[in-house]
């Protein structure tokens, strides 16, 4: 079966959510487009390649370019190639981009897209849970730099998304569970149904088993892909610019962010949010916002699917560096998305170091053994 899920707004576009989707690609694009440039990773390249035939099958003239994996991708470098491809390719105003990938591909390909001549169509095709319901939905686009993650970027909303489940069978187990953070996270800030679905079924989601998953393992995913890109459909509707509302889905990223950049990005971003919720969580409970019940549902359902719920301690002094430089911070105050209870997020601003020091307390483990620099869990 499939699903369509309108954002709204002054540009709104259809995220379709189902299964051998790729007829629904010319739909999206509009009948004016004529070249589109399939942005893809070399680790996606069959992929890749498949998408640029189907479209030149469809009378499109399709080129496909080959960029780095993960976060290496999201670079000015890699950017400023692309500039270079489109530009050598003659892509006007009226033409587009398809990106095909997780997260990083679908950030990269959404900032070349609304910075090439000030704005060209993007369609996003997300290959992993975590872009199907965070970084394809939204229209936040952005590229990483010494100093932090995702600080160059740009509102751009795409002109359709793709969730094709069949693309979910070959993703790696540690990828699904990764993705599942930020699943969680729309349930902690707006459906609470979430929360329950992942708990009834966490034995299925921490033990993956891709195209040899059950029907109802598949039905259970499918309902939690929906459901979460209704809740970021229905913020990003109201509030693409981030002006209030927005902030919601920050849950967990201030210090999920700053894990990030200490890791040099070779943490999963769903374990980094996954720590980051935890910490939001205990910030909220000393700040006398949330009860010892929702904090310890924090940990309960993460550590349930396999996400990580500490950190190491002796971070610290690093860590408050790289929020400092986060873009929600404004001037020298420090913003935290916090809980009042499940479904009831609330903005926390300036709060007192020592209290983030008690948080951060409450997350904390021993660095481990060993080489210096290396952290446990470095693959999830």
């Amino acid at each position: 079966m499939t699903v369509r899920v309108t954002v709204t707004g002054d540009q709104p576009y259809d995220v379709v959510i189902g299964r051998h989707l790729l007829g629904e690609l010319p739909g999206l694009l509009g009948r004016d487009v004529r070249r589109v440039l399939v942005m893809h990773p070399a680790s996606l390249s069959s992929t890749g390649e498949a998408v640029r035939e189907d479209l030149v099958a469809q009378g499109y003239e399709a080129f496909a370019v080959e960029l780095p994996d993960a976060e290496e991708q999201k670079t000015a470098q890699v950017a400023a190639f692309c500039w270079q491809v489109l530009g050598q390719a003659d892509f006007t105003r009226s033409d587009a981009i398809v990106a095909v990938g997780g997260g990083a591909t679908t950030d990269l390909a959404g900032f070349v897209a609304a910075t090439w001549l000030r704005g060209i169509k993007v369609v996003h095709v997300p290959t992993t849970l975590l872009a199907m319901v965070d970084a394809a939905v939204g229209g936040k686009t952005g590229i990483n730099t010494a100093e932090g993650k995702n600080l160059v970027g740009a509102f751009h909303p795409p002109a359709g998304v793709l969730c094709d489940l069949a693309a979910l069978e070959s993703l790696d187990r540690w990828d699904l569970v990764a993705g599942m953070a930020e699943v969680v996270k729309t349930g902690f800030i707006a459906d609470e149904r979430i929360l329950e679905l992942v708990t009834e079924h966490a034995d299925a989601i921490r033990g993956w088993a891709g195209a040899d998953a059950t029907d109802e393992t598949w039905a259970v995913l499918a309902e939690l892909i929906e459901r979460s890109v209704r809740v970021k459909a229905r913020v990003v509707g109201e509030d693409l610019t981030e002006q209030g509302l927005r902030e919601i889905l920050n849950y967990g990223h201030t210090l999920g962010h700053a894990i990030e950049l200490v890791e040099r990005y070779q943490l999963r971003h769903g374990s980094a949010v996954a720590v980051g919720m935890v910490f939001a969580a205990e910030l909220g409970r000393l700040a006398g916002k949330l009860d010892d019940a929702v904090v310890d549902r924090h940990r309960e359902i993460l550590t349930a699917v396999g996400l990580p719920t500490t950190y190491r301690g002796d971070r610290w002094d690093q860590l408050m560096a790289a929020m400092r430089r986060d873009k929600k911070a404004r001037g020298d105050l420090l913003r935290f998305v916090v809980l009042d209870d499940v479904a009831k997020p609330v903005r926390l601003e300036g709060p007192d170091p020592t209290l983030l020091a008690a948080a951060y307390a409450e997350i904390s483990k021993e660095p481990p053994t060993g080489r210096p620099g290396v952290t446990v869990q470095l693959g999830l």
